[in-house]
């Protein structure tokens, strides 16, 4: 810990460059730099998917000024009043040093111009080399290894190396991204502060991907092959998943929102039918049927809808049995049903979902509208349209409120880093440091999201979580129009029960905004169709 804390004093150079440690780095971008511009761009026209909404494999100058605002503007949260201990207090300082560092990496130098060649794969994604037109001089800017690991500040030397392999791994530098990981293996560890923890998991993530990139074809498409990760057993993760709804608010706080939104819509309906998109696990659904039953017109019945998969079939019934007794106790008749099938437009139709004449629609998706974004959002748009066909009273949606779906790896690779530092600074303020619940939490769910995020392309990668923003076009575009939700003063009450400083909550345009000192991590949000 001693070392870590060195970092506070550590000036950091203001106009530090990401750049200047992936060019000291990266061999693959030095050759590209000597004389292959004009074939990578050559190669990048040949096989860019005409979806992208870009064409440089690097953070274009507004991304990086949105990246780099994000963390000026970066909320310090509360002062201590209750006067914990200095543990927590360090961790405060830490976390924003290590935005800060981040901070350095994320400005784009104007004064260099890029050129790029993307190795892309069947689904239209890519693994990218780069290439910079002009050297001047940079490589002398940025500490060596060496001299990182003689009193240089280790937390920047720490995101040194995760940026600088995470571009040697782009340039399909193996042996370099290889001896890279090497080192961030001594500086990385699950056992050690939210900063060593976080590194861990995405130098984790690297190494998956780097096994994907040696198995780029000539063509530029990606072999299938097996990547040498532990699997994680279905009840593990659910374990995991229940942990964080217990100990954190991230999951809780979308459970309220939701179910405040669906009590709103269906005052003075008899009959509500709940189409619940994705659903693993019924922890959403008790707090709703006890709000239902103490209505003052009386409870409605209720149909809950499970669209699922099947390795959540047995787990799903056993809970909606003791959920539909729970109902009866309170006088509401509740109704359950399955559908297994994969979620598709076709599958999306009033004969499949039997619905009925009278009843009123609501559909539910806590985490997995996502799953459907690809690059060129078709797939996100036809599923929204779909469930516009169906006429819903309202769409209530809870999501990760994060740029995880960019075109580049880079980009993308920079932003889930500054966000899952705040997911862990915040676990690290909530549970001890050796809590296994904790630990739980991190390997089990977070660990697999962030190695999804880094290491897949295509299909594969299915955790492509947006901003609220882009969540507003999407669903603005497919004829759907915000309900301002009006439970702030719930989620202030929720959020008083953890007992954690750091939490912070806003409603922007309707939607409910949770996040850590500052940092947005989770949206809740409702939706109706237009002109209703």
């Amino acid at each position: 810990m001693e070392g870590i804390n060195g970092w506070l004093s550590f000036p950091l150079y203001e106009s530090f460059n990401h750049e200047f440690a992936i060019r000291r780095f990266c061999q693959a971008r030095v050759e590209l730099e000597q004389g292959e511009v004009e074939e990578a761009l050559n190669y990048e026209i040949e096989s860019f998917s005409p979806d992208h909404e870009a064409s440089n494999p690097h953070l274009a100058a507004c991304e990086a000024d949105d990246f780099v605002d994000s963390f000026i503007n970066m909320d310090d949260g509360d002062a201590d009043a209750d006067g914990k201990d200095d543990h927590n207090s360090s961790n405060h300082q830490n976390f924003q040093h290590f935005q800060d560092d981040l901070e350095a990496f994320s400005m784009v130098n104007d004064d260099f111009g890029d050129a790029s060649i993307s190795m892309v794969n069947t689904e239209g994604d890519e693994f990218e080399m780069s290439g910079s037109c002009e050297e001047f001089g940079v490589q002398e800017m940025v500490p060596s290894v060496e001299e990182a690991s003689h009193g240089v500040d280790q937390g920047l030397h720490l995101v040194h190396l995760l940026l600088a392999c995470a571009e040697a791994v782009g340039c399909r530098d193996i042996q370099l991204a290889t001896s890279m990981l090497n080192q961030i293996w001594a500086w990385a560890t699950p056992l050690g502060d939210s900063l060593q923890r976080v590194s861990f998991c995405f130098a984790t993530g690297l190494k998956s991907r780097l096994s994907l990139v040696q198995n780029v074809n000539g063509n530029g498409t990606i072999a299938n092959c097996a990547i040498d990760v532990p699997l994680i057993a279905r009840e593990e993760k659910m374990e995991a998943f229940q942990l964080l709804y217990q100990t954190t608010p991230y999951i809780a706080v979308g459970f309220m929102a939701a179910n405040e939104a669906i009590c709103q819509a269906a005052q003075g309906k008899d009959s509500l039918h709940i189409i619940d998109v994705g659903m693993e696990h019924t922890l959403q659904w008790p707090s709703l049927i006890r709000s239902l039953a103490s209505r003052p017109q009386g409870p409605p019945t209720l149909r809950i809808t499970a669209l699922t998969s099947d390795q959540h079939l047995l787990e799903l019934e056993g809970g909606m049995k003791s959920l539909v007794d729970d109902a009866s106790s309170l006088g509401i008749a509740l109704e359950f049903q399955t559908i297994t099938e994969p979620v598709t437009p076709s599958l999306l139709t009033r004969d499949n979902l039997n619905l009925r004449e009278g009843e009123a629609l609501f559909v539910n998706s806590v985490m997995h509208l996502h799953k459907y974004v690809k690059e060129s959002r078709g797939s996100l748009k036809a599923i929204l349209q779909a469930i516009k066909k169906l006429g819903p009273a309202l769409l209530t949606m809870v999501e990760q409120d994060a740029n995880h779906n960019g075109p580049f790896f880079l980009g993308r690779f920079l932003e889930s880093l500054h966000y899952y530092s705040a997911i862990f600074d915040s676990l690290e303020a909530s549970l001890p440091r050796h809590s296994p619940q904790r630990m739980k939490i991190e390997r089990l769910h977070f660990a697999e999201e962030i190695r999804n995020i880094v290491a897949y392309e295509g299909s594969d990668r299915i955790q492509r979580h947006e901003r609220a923003d882009q969540w507003r076009r999407q669903l603005g575009r497919a004829g759907f129009q915000v309900m301002g939700l009006r439970c702030l003063s719930q989620a202030r009450m929720m959020l008083s029960v953890y007992g954690c400083d750091g939490y912070t909550l806003s409603i922007d345009k309707g939607c409910l905004l949770l996040g850590w000192k500052g940092r947005p991590t989770m949206l809740a949000s409702a939706w109706q169709l237009h002109n209703v």
